[in-house]
């Protein structure tokens, strides 16, 4: 078995603690060993790309069908899943600002290519789910209203707050970002559900914050 990448995750959790390990170093740990010719960090990446591009509720079907996975992988992958959405308190947390949402999605900011996330609230704020829901290329992320809504209108959501990584660590909006957030806002107000905020994750630490940057979301001023 190839198991050299493993102490050096345990030692890091030791060090540093579980919140300050990657995806892949979390998931690597869960897994223990990897398979003959394939070492448990890679099998580790292909388990996070396979998170990413599925939900919840198909987790099991998608990862145990990964070449070196199987059934017993995948249960105890799905189950650690299961407990920490219960134990972290995700949902149902209550948000107000960018800085309370961060801590819930900034783990998808060492992603190698652009992942657009949508975080879906209930008229109370609090978290209903979070979902990818488009993942793009390095310095770019493919998103269309009916995409980002589709999820919350199911979820009855009342508003959501969107995000998205920028590989390339710069946390600048680009003018397809403004572009994007300010359609997003436009569709949101003809649906109902309104768009608080738009963060960008930069791999360096920290997020950009449309609301708290003072960058409107709005295509023009409106009258009352």
């Amino acid at each position: 078995m190839n198991n050299e990448n493993k102490p050096d995750a345990r030692e890091r959790m030791k060090l540093l603690g579980a919140r300050n390990l990657s995806d892949h170093e979390l998931i690597a740990l869960a897994l223990r060993t990897g398979t003959r010719g394939l070492p448990v960090m890679n099998l580790a990446a292909r388990v996070v790309k396979a998170l990413d591009g599925t939900t919840k509720d198909n987790a099991f079907d998608e990862l145990s069908s990964l070449s070196g996975m199987g059934d017993s992988k995948a249960g105890v992958l799905v189950a650690a899943l299961e407990l920490g959405r219960r134990y972290s308190g995700a949902i149902h947390r209550k948000v107000h600002t960018a800085r309370d949402v961060f801590p819930l999605v900034q783990h998808y900011a060492d992603r190698n290519r652009e992942h657009f996330i949508c975080v879906s609230l209930n008229g109370a704020h609090e978290v209903i789910e979070i979902r990818v829901v488009s993942i793009g290329t390095l310095n770019r992320t493919i998103v269309h209203p009916r995409e980002v809504f589709a999820d919350p209108l199911c979820d009855r959501a009342a508003a959501i707050i969107v995000c998205h990584n920028h590989p390339s660590g710069q946390l600048e909006p680009s003018e397809e970002d403004i572009c994007i957030t300010r359609r997003l806002a436009e569709a949101g107000e003809l649906l109902g559900i309104q768009l608080l905020d738009h963060l960008i994750l930069s791999p360096r630490g920290g997020y950009y914050s449309f609301i708290e940057s003072g960058c409107s979301i709005q295509n023009r001023t409106r009258p009352d």
